[in-house]
């Protein structure tokens, strides 16, 4: 026996572009999960300075600093989210190429109408985890990822119902008013944290099987090095006639 590899049948159809390697996706989202955790703990420290302020009055500076802060955190926190998501959705596009492309099938939704479906509020909760099902069930992946798929896309929209109300909550002006919208800031952080980390799951667990790995079949081929045993001779003794 001897294995061959077969190479993935050709398709006329002109080869996909590539999306980002697997290492820029992974070390921006660690870094990004690390920066909302940060703006988490940004704003842990303003509802602490805000319980103190409540007895004793902050210095100006304190109260300064710690405005800026939650400014500039909340800032950051939205690059990372905007970096990792134009990267997964990069990395998306291009593996649903290379999969149709791999299955000799035309990928049915344009890159316009998967950006769309991804980016625009609101709708990305009903499309993306769709473009997502279609790969995994192109791949035949979805037994494996169905339980990671289903966690994101909890863990997401619970990110979406603390992040509309703490955007709502975000022009009190009483005390009571800021301290609960802090509290909400703190989990709106949290949880994006914990859907990226989600989405980055979902993207390891396709990366470990590539789109084109060959196929390996065991066929049986002659040996060339081994004689070719020589055919029995007749059993009958010399001089007796050879039996019918």
């Amino acid at each position: 026996m001897a294995d061959r590899v077969e190479q993935a049948p050709a398709t006329g159809a002109a080869p996909a572009a590539a999306g980002p390697t697997g290492q820029v996706i992974r070390t921006t989202s660690f870094v990004s999960v690390l920066v909302l955790s940060i703006a988490a703990l940004v704003y842990v420290v303003r509802y602490v300075l805000l319980v103190i302020n409540r007895n004793t009055l902050l210095n100006s500076w304190v109260a300064l600093a710690a405005d800026w802060l939650g400014v500039l955190a909340s800032v950051g926190a939205g690059a990372a989210v905007i970096a990792s998501g134009v990267l997964l959705i990069r990395w998306l596009i291009a593996r649903r190429a290379a999969a149709f492309a791999h299955h000799g099938l035309p990928e049915p939704r344009s890159p316009r109408a998967l950006w769309a479906g991804c980016v625009v509020p609101l709708a990305n909760l009903l499309w993306a985890p769709v473009y997502v099902i279609e790969l995994a069930m192109l791949e035949d992946h979805w037994a494996r990822l169905r339980g990671p798929v289903l966690q994101w896309w909890i863990a997401w929209v619970c990110s979406y119902a603390v992040s509309i109300a703490a955007i709502v909550t975000s022009f009190a002006t009483d005390a009571q008013g800021i301290a609960n919208n802090t509290v909400l800031m703190v989990v709106a952080y949290l949880l994006a944290a914990a859907t990226l980390a989600a989405a980055t799951r979902i993207f390891e667990g396709f990366h470990r099987k590539p789109v084109a790995r060959p196929a390996h079949r065991w066929v049986m081929v002659p040996d060339d090095g081994a004689p070719t045993p020589a055919s029995a001779g007749p059993v009958e003794l010399e001089g007796q006639e050879p039996a019918a």
